[in-house]
């Protein structure tokens, strides 16, 4: 059985590709640069462009079952050149607010297509993925500072390669086809207690600068960020700050109850990227 893995570059698909050769699969890499991918022996990789699904026909030919991290505007024509090809189960690299976006390129667009495609199907909806603050790694470095608003804001960061055992998992194993599942790292911290974890990571102190939020906001506009994306994503964390919510212990319960073996700790996500802040 060969299993594609879309995305096999990126901070998870590394992950998915490494718990699948571990446990024995035959494992086909999609990438854009396959002369940069620098996976592990055995691996077969191939290139291709899932914004372009017409260069993946080479990589799907053989495939049985597809982790597919795609975009929403090419999702069906992807999908249903998986299900021409042969391709029998699509597991699908989502997100926890995918219901909050019905936009053509969102999450929720890539779900309906797979779903509407009569193939086998599980999504995962991930929460906050721990290595978003790699952004916070040009400030750690050069000045052992964090600047944000909304310090007290509240998340429950998961580890990417919690992610891909999940993934990993469920490509392989019977019994989830059909079913979404939701679920984040083991517990509760605000954004001082991440920052504060990164800093023992480090062996340094490293500070939290307390942004005024309205300042924040014309920043991130400025940097690029577009200005919905910014108001909702301000507003959870204000949310979040004014009423901190406990640890969802349902969303903490899936990765130990899938892999059979504990979720890592953002102290541990911090260890292990420590290289990336000092």
């Amino acid at each position: 059985m060969t299993i594609l893995v879309t995305g096999a570059t990126g901070m998870v698909g590394r992950h998915v590709v490494a718990e699948l050769v571990k446990t024995g699969h035959r494992v086909r890499a999609l990438t854009r640069t396959p002369s940069a991918a620098s996976l592990p022996d055995g691996v077969e990789v191939v290139g291709g462009d899932l914004t372009d699904p017409p260069s993946l026909e080479p990589s799907l030919n053989g495939v049985e079952r597809m982790y597919l991290f795609a975009v929403g505007r090419t999702a069906r024509d992807v999908v249903a050149a998986a299900k021409q090809a042969g391709v029998r189960r699509i597991v699908v690299l989502s997100g926890a607010l995918a219901d909050t976006d019905d936009s053509e390129d969102g999450y929720l667009a890539v779900e309906r297509a797979v779903e509407d495609s009569g193939l086998e199907w599980t999504h995962l909806r991930p929460g906050e993925f721990a290595a978003n603050w790699l952004d916070w790694a040009p400030t750690i470095k050069e000045g052992r500072v964090v600047r944000r608003p909304y310090g007290a804001a509240v998340t429950q960061p998961t580890h990417e390669a919690d992610i891909a055992a999940v993934g990993a998992r469920v490509l392989v194993e019977d019994g989830h086809t059909g079913r979404t599942y939701t679920f984040a790292g083991p517990e509760a911290l605000t954004t001082v207690a991440q920052v504060d974890a990164i800093g023992t990571a480090i062996g340094a102190t490293v500070r939290f600068d307390e942004l005024d939020p309205a300042e924040a906001r014309a920043e991130w506009i400025s940097n690029g960020y577009p200005e919905a994306f910014v108001d909702w994503i301000f507003a959870m964390w204000a949310e979040s700050a004014r009423d901190p919510a406990p640890t969802n212990q349902e969303w903490a319960d899936i990765v130990p109850r899938l892999t059979g073996r504990p979720a890592r700790t953002f102290a541990q996500w911090a260890t292990d990227h420590a290289a990336d802040f000092r």
